[in-house]
């Protein structure tokens, strides 16, 4: 240490020269011992090591530090301005790099998780939790290592070709938008975001394969967060069970006593509690009030779904064999597409003023899903081009996100018809709401086995569905939806006439 106290100045000279090769010796004049600096890039603390003899090691930190760029909050899309943050990831001083989840935000419509652009360490962030959050504000301060490239950022919101930009380094939360410059620029040549497309690359990395099929497939009810409920039917007694047990006279068994269902208590909480609406609560009040002003035509009838009900028995096994699990859904969603080919009037969306109506070329069915974070609208996209094992396989995946809370924006967006699966909680009909810009909606009550009478005047066992539809009555008239309705009940009554108009 004797060169190093006696002469710091010309200690650190050489130590900088040598920073490349790592250390570099001094030798005492007076005492002729050889002292080694050694530059320790990875550490942030000067530590000093002895060895043995007449050497010794003095390690210092050469650590090179880029400037400090404030992460904004990029545009997420839909016109949203605000976001609230629901849980952060990193604390400051913790050290990240590109693509680490910093934090995770809600919108009205979607729980986006926010991804880092850059290596560096967190120097500050600008909100807590359950704060709300404006796009285009500073995020979060990250440090940027000297190897990192910094992209500088405006001072403003996002133009729209920015946000595309920036969209690139977020990630609807589960699916990472890793993508090279040349992939990021097709994508936003053609209008995509990076967030939409599902990556087959290392790591989930999105390939210019990955965006030339997503543009490829663009041309061309409530539901439980938990798996689909089936409905279950009693078995049925054989007939020669009856007499025989009567036969053998009559046998006293005690019955089964079951407890009581238990009730939750109250929760009493002493005082009353105001909050304010947010995330989802918040754009379902926008929209309820939109569709209020919508004047509402209503139509119920029943189904008889006995032969769908033998079908979906066959195919459930085969379904499950290639690790599919289905419902009564995709027959319900596929005859309702059916139908929407012979009257596209209800495929169609209006302006606010009512003013211009669009009917729209995809078949963009949505299904109303009760889920933990409230009621959320994703719908199958292109039900068209689909088989009913495929809107079986995208059922799978929308309820796989909705129980998980990991829906994004491109499944609650685009929607142009609605079902609602009301029956898979209970009740027999509903009134349903429309969803605005969609001019029609149908609710599905669960099925029940009741007597009918059968072609021959006898009363046979049958599976009924109730179903009760609403339309925009400025644009629909009664019989239209009526004409539909029997359509779609007669695709569902006779499932084989739909191979007929499959495609």
């Amino acid at each position: 240490m004797a060169a190093v106290t006696r002469s710091p100045f010309v200690a650190f000279r050489r130590l900088l020269v040598s920073k490349r090769s790592g250390f570099c010796c001094l030798r005492d004049s007076r005492t002729g011992i050889s002292n080694m600096l050694y530059t320790d890039l990875h550490r942030h603390s000067p530590i000093f090591h002895s060895f043995s003899g007449d050497v010794n090691f003095f390690f210092c930190p050469a650590v090179n530090r880029g400037p400090i760029v404030q992460f904004k909050l990029s545009d997420i899309g839909e016109g949203i301005t605000e976001v609230t943050v629901k849980e952060w990831y990193v604390k400051e001083g913790d050290k990240v790099s590109q693509f680490d989840s910093i934090c995770e935000v809600q919108s009205d419509k979607a729980s986006v998780t926010i991804t880092s652009r850059y290596d560096g360490v967190i120097k500050k962030l600008y909100y807590d939790t359950d704060t709300t959050a404006i796009v285009g504000k500073p995020l979060v301060d990250i440090e940027t290592e000297s190897s990192s490239e910094v992209i500088q950022e405006e001072d403003v919101v996002e133009t729209p070709a920015m946000a595309r930009e920036e969209h690139t380094h977020q990630e609807i939360k589960g699916h990472k938008t890793q993508a090279t410059p040349a992939v990021r620029r097709l994508a936003m040549e053609n209008n995509i975001k990076l967030s939409e497309v599902v990556g087959t690359g290392k790591d989930g990395r999105i390939l210019k394969e990955d965006i030339l099929n997503f543009l490829a497939k663009q041309t061309g009810a409530i539901l439980p967060p938990t798996p689909f409920q089936e409905i279950q039917t009693p078995p049925q007694a054989p007939a020669a069970a009856v007499p025989v047990a009567a036969a053998a006279g009559p046998v006293r068994t005690k019955a089964a006593v079951k407890p009581p269902p238990t009730t939750p208590k109250p929760v009493f909480m002493g005082k009353d509690v105001t909050e304010p609406l947010k995330g989802f609560q918040k754009v379902m009040v926008k929209t309820m009030t939109a569709a209020l002003k919508i004047p509402h035509f209503g139509y119920c009838d029943e189904v008889d779904l006995s032969r769908l009900v033998a079908l979906r028995s066959e195919l459930k096994t085969i379904a499950d064999s290639r690790g599919v699990k289905l419902s009564y859904m995709p027959f319900f969603i596929k005859a309702a597409s059916l139908g929407l080919l012979h009257f596209p009037i209800l495929n169609a969306s209006v302006d606010e003023g009512c003013q211009n109506i669009t009917y729209k070329a995809s078949h963009n069915i949505g299904l109303a899903m009760d889920t933990g974070q409230g009621l959320l609208v994703p719908n199958v996209k292109n039900v068209q081009l689909l088989s009913v094992f495929e809107i079986a396989q995208e059922l799978n995946r929308l309820q796989t996100l909705g129980a998980s809370g990991q829906l994004g924006t491109a499944d609650l967006t685009g929607g142009t018809f609605t079902l609602s699966n009301i029956g898979s909680i209970g009740g027999t009909y509903a009134k349903p709401v429309i969803l605005p810009p969609e001019v029609a909606i149908g609710a599905l009550g669960k099925i029940q086995v009741l007597p009918r009478f059968d072609v021959g005047g006898q009363v046979v066992p049958a599976h009924i569905m109730k179903v009760s539809w609403s339309a925009d009555h400025r644009i629909i008239e009664g019989a239209t939806m009526c004409r539909f309705s029997n359509l779609w009940r007669e695709y569902l009554e006779n499932p084989a006439s739909m191979v007929l108009d499959l495609k």
